[in-house]
């Protein structure tokens, strides 16, 4: 059975407009377009996407979509609303998240976790000291080599009582540890083999995943489900 696409050229436009009238107003106005070209469009591809995710993989997934609404109370920027998308998926028993942006000029797909509380942390150290850390530096060596990028680590220096020196250092400074593909045409979310395009990228993660699951433990922050 031939597929259709889960999103239309009026995400994109819609996406485009909120940027350049970025006001309560306007939004208000148009909230009819939000609800058809944002929030169901992305609706639709959790509820596809987790259903393909669990049928290949028997077992649970779940997935949030970010508001739009942005969170001003602490920001000089006051625009009240994000132009762009975010959805957090997350399997059942996992450490690492996937995570699909899409942007006024990318799609953005990637995985890991977004920040490590103090006993993660501190796991995530040593397993990177000790040998675990080299077969960490090869899974990211091979994610990085097929297109992927990662963000500066957090921290200036390695922290002690690590060797500044340490061959890994750049990994000890790091206090979450994500990776990301970025796809340069936005205009790829229309596309009838989203989802194949999502599940290949995603898989590439698998090591990944399997490497924080393995060494670090659950959070303890107290995390809702999703």
């Amino acid at each position: 059975m031939p597929q259709t696409a889960l999103f239309s050229p009026d995400t994109l436009k819609f996406l485009h407009a909120l940027n350049q009238n970025n006001t309560r107003d306007w939004f208000q106005q148009n909230r009819t377009w939000y609800e058809s070209a944002w929030k169901q469009p992305a609706e639709a591809f959790i509820s596809a996407f987790t259903f393909r995710l669990q049928t290949q993989s028997d077992t649970l997934h779940s997935a949030k979509l970010f508001r739009i609404h942005r969170d001003v109370r602490f920001s000089k920027d006051k625009t009240p609303y994000n132009p762009h998308m975010r959805i957090l998926i997350r399997r059942e028993g996992s450490r690492a998240g996937l995570f699909f942006g899409l942007e006024l000029d990318r799609l953005v797909l990637g995985s890991g976790m977004m920040a490590f509380d103090k006993p993660q942390l501190s796991a995530y150290r040593g397993a990177v000291a000790d040998p675990a850390g080299e077969t960490l530096d090869a899974v990211l060596s091979a994610v990085i080599s097929n297109q992927g990028r990662m963000n500066p680590p957090e921290l200036a220096r390695v922290p002690k009582p690590y060797d500044p020196d340490h061959p890994r250092g750049e990994l000890l400074r790091r206090k979450s540890l994500t990776v990301w593909r970025d796809y340069d045409d936005a205009h790829r979310i229309e596309a009838p083999d989203l989802l194949e395009l999502c599940a290949a990228q995603f898989d590439t993660y698998r090591d990944l995943d399997t490497w924080l699951s393995a060494h670090l433990p659950a959070t303890t922050l107290g995390r809702k489900p999703i």
